[in-house]
């Protein structure tokens, strides 16, 4: 069990690398809610520990992108359920459609997963169950040249964590501390 807020920040730090790092993690797929209180699964795919700043991929079609827009309060929350470990984020989030870090990331994405950002936007209705995607790249990995018109619906969902609620369930009693960038303070579970 943590006795100082630092270690506690050290915690903290270690599993969201860990988690943007390590699909594994079992805060690799964190909850995201959007301040309109909706909420879904993502994938954490970078933190940066010295802003506390973490990454996510979107499409700018989704509605969670019309939502931030309009109001940037986001809250992400994950669980492991091994370590009994919480941490709840609250913070502002921004879309970056374009720029450096958003061409690195659709760099590093295999065409694979860029074949998502082809079909139809999150949300669309269908007459028929659907992936979404173009039938010609249903469980077909498309090349460079056919991903094209695919970036333009690519961008990151960047949230930076003003405040981190770590929550540890214990048999011998639950400790929680409430951390911002610049402090913090332990407070009742």
């Amino acid at each position: 069990m943590y006795e100082t807020l630092d270690q506690v920040r050290a915690d903290i730090t270690a599993r969201l690398a860990t988690a943007a790092s390590d699909r594994r993690s079992p805060m690799h797929t964190p909850v995201v809610a959007t301040a309109n209180a909706d909420a879904r699964v993502m994938v954490l795919r970078g933190f940066d520990p010295a802003s506390w700043t973490l990454r996510f991929h979107t499409d700018v079609r989704s509605p969670k992108v019309a939502a931030i827009d309009a109001d940037r309060r986001v809250a992400v929350v994950a669980y492991d359920r091994d370590a009994s470990v919480q941490l709840r984020l609250r913070g502002a989030g921004r879309i970056e459609r374009a720029g450096a870090a958003v061409d690195t990331a659709w760099a590093a994405s295999t065409n694979f997963a860029r074949r998502c950002y082809l079909g139809a936007g999150p949300g669309a209705v269908s007459e028929t169950p659907t992936s979404g995607l173009p039938e010609q790249f249903e469980g077909v990995e498309p090349d460079d040249a056919e991903l094209l018109p695919a970036r333009e619906n690519f961008a990151l969902l960047l949230v930076e964590a003003a405040e981190v609620d770590w929550f540890s369930l214990a048999h011998t009693g639950h400790r929680r501390a409430l951390l911002t960038r610049d402090g913090g303070q332990w407070i009742a579970p």
